[in-house]
């Protein structure tokens, strides 16, 4: 038997984005915070490199901005950047007020300032970090205050299926409990999405098993616009090695003087960009495709080995540490790295307080499409923006909710027309179908034979996986499957919209930019399948 649940405000997702919009909003108000698995298991935790902000005297707010549109490649919305960026140092200032245990330039010396660094896309070094372990420290410090906090909740293992709507307003969402293997109702005035992003739609990530778009989804079924959907990051430098499952080399690396080489020992970077190893990931991750395409090899590789080894180890413990594990040394040899696919730049559309088109309901941080990345996200904004739009989201809602409001019951969940499933095979064999296919035609590089190859087996995939979720009953894997198909249709027709080569979205058809396209590709759930393509990118 399903419950009901009442609070004033549920925050699905656990990470950076979810954590600190808790944390924002009044300790006057009753808040849940919906985690699918334990709050290590988040994109957030597993983030190396930093968090850029203009902490610097010779930096500035300008060129921050100007580096972000710039990696953007002409689509960013210029606003928003600014508006990101110039809250950077507060949000930053904030968390050093929490007590997160920043890398100093001096630990030795009383207020020293904080060691910055400088990734790809940035003219100056201002990527504050922890160390080589940033997310994990970042998430550390986020859960202790929240441990501490009495009105926040958080309900581990809980897996959002859909929103809730009354009178076209948000009213709460359904939830599948693992714990109690039953679907229970949370009623609330305001719905917070923080549930990341949907990288696990391709069959080689960087993110963790959770990222499977179900924000996306569970807002697109709810009426809310998309956005941006065919600007997949994809990270230059993920391990290669057989027993090394996502592990990110960060970009750090290069920005600490890394090089990018052959199995012969030649450099390429260089030949490919200006700017070589500290080049934008999109274009970075593209000369390596094309290397590993060309020459027919299953990687290239890493140096930092010039460095010295008190260097390595000091600024990169954790990645030192890992690839000991397998044998591959770092101070003395380079490593194997590949792409993998890393973060979504698209998502819900929101406003800068967090507002998506659904009354009451509410998106921050990489579920979103905020204006931000444009068509490329520039290294270490991700962490920045769940930062600033969960302070501003928070300060929205509480200028206008009402503590302990009452709200009515909503219908419970309905699963009295459906039956155990004897099928769980079809489910995990749609699965690996579905990231295959996403991997081999709507990867780094696309062509219009291949997104409409794409569209084709999404399209049946969707109706097989409708049939199945109408006559069984709920399981985890099958909830995500579910949200991850919603995804690729999404990305792929958004692929097909974009009649040009822009940032991430690089396609053979239209290897050039065009100036037709300098909008951002908008799809509305309202339209059907067919005029939301046609309409796409006005």
């Amino acid at each position: 038997m399903s419950s009901q649940f009442k609070y004033d405000v549920v925050i699905v997702g656990s990470g950076t984005a979810g954590l600190s919009a808790a944390l924002h909003l009044p300790s006057s108000l009753s808040i849940a915070i919906l985690a699918k698995a334990d709050l290590e298991q988040t994109s957030s935790s597993w983030a190396q490199g930093g968090i850029s902000a203009v902490l610097d005297p010779e930096d500035s707010i300008e060129l921050h901005a100007r580096d972000t549109i710039v990696a953007g490649a002409g689509i960013c919305e210029e606003s928003v950047v600014e508006f990101t960026v110039a809250n950077g140092a507060e949000c930053i200032n904030w968390l050093a007020d929490l007590g997160m245990p920043f890398t100093l330039d001096n630990p030795e010396i009383v207020d020293s300032a904080f060691h910055l660094t400088r990734e790809g896309g940035h003219s100056k070094r201002r990527v504050v970090h922890v160390a080589d372990t940033t997310g994990k420290a970042l998430q550390q410090t986020l859960q202790a205050h929240v441990a501490e906090r009495r009105n926040i909740k958080v309900l581990y293992e809980h897996i959002a299926i859909d929103l809730i709507s009354r009178h076209q307003k948000c009213a709460g969402l359904y939830a599948y409990s693992l714990a109690n293997q039953r679907v229970d109702v949370f009623r609330a005035q305001k719905v917070i999405l923080a549930t990341g992003g949907a990288s696990r739609v391709y069959l080689y990530t960087s993110n963790p098993d959770g990222s499977t778009g179900d924000g996306i989804a569970m807002a697109w079924r709810a009426g809310c616009r998309v956005a941006n959907m065919e600007f997949n990051q994809f990270h230059p430098t993920c391990l290669y090695h057989p027993e090394a499952r996502t592990f990110l080399i960060t970009e750090a690396v290069r920005g600490e003087g890394g090089k990018l080489l052959l199995p012969n020992g030649e450099r390429f970077m260089p030949r490919f960009d200006d700017r070589a190893e500290l080049a934008p990931r999109d274009i970075v991750a593209r000369a390596i495709d094309h290397e590993m395409k060309r020459l027919g090899i299953d990687c290239v590789y890493l140096d930092i080995s010039h460095k010295s080894r008190a260097f390595i180890k000091s600024h990169f413990p954790a990645i030192y540490q890992r690839c000991l594990h397998f044998d591959i040394d770092i101070t003395r040899q380079p490593i194997p790295v590949v792409p993998a696919a890393h973060y979504t730049c698209g998502g819900v559309m929101i406003d800068t307080d967090g507002r998506t088109d659904l009354e009451n309901l509410y998106a921050i941080g990489e579920v979103t499409y905020s204006g931000l990345h444009g068509a490329n996200r520039m290294a270490s904004n991700s962490l920045l923006e769940c930062l600033v739009f969960a302070r501003s989201a928070a300060r929205a809602i509480a200028d206008e909710i009402e503590p302990g409001k009452s709200m009515p019951a909503l219908a419970r969940w309905d699963e009295s027309q459906v039956t155990d499933s004897d099928e769980d095979i079809v489910v995990s064999h749609n699965w690996d179908e579905l990231r295959r296919f996403m991997w081999d035609y709507v990867g780094i590089v696309r062509t219009n034979k291949r997104l409409q190859r794409a569209l084709h087996r999404s399209e049946l995939l969707e109706r097989e996986i409708d049939e199945y979720y109408g006559n069984y009953k709920v399981s985890p894997d099958l909830l995500e499957l579910r949200n991850l198909v919603v995804v690729a249709d999404l990305i792929i027709r958004s692929a097909l919209a974009r009649k040009e080569s822009r940032g991430l979205h690089f396609t053979l058809d239209y290897p050039e930019s065009s100036d037709d396209f300098l909008a951002p590709t908008v799809l509305d759930p309202r339209l059907s399948k067919q005029d939301r393509a046609s309409l796409a990118s006005i």
